[in-house]
């Protein structure tokens, strides 16, 4: 998984800043605060960081997905 500002670490990360989740989720940053603010996308704070865990951004992924 290669996701620009990351370094290429082996072990993808399992927490996002909300502009990573966006580069993730290719949508914009906008976009993944409107998610969290509608309740769609988790979040969870670690200190006074807002951050988006990787499970989290999977599962919304791969319930959004329709099948034709």
């Amino acid at each position: 998984m290669k996701i620009p500002g990351l370094s290429q670490n082996p072990v993808p990360p399992a927490a996002f800043t909300a502009e990573e989740a966006a580069d993730y989720l290719r949508i914009s940053r906008a976009g993944v605060y409107r998610l969290m603010k509608d309740r769609k996308l988790p979040r969870a704070k670690i200190g006074d960081r807002t951050v988006i865990r990787r499970v989290d951004l999977d599962a919304f992924l791969a319930s959004a997905v329709e099948v034709a």
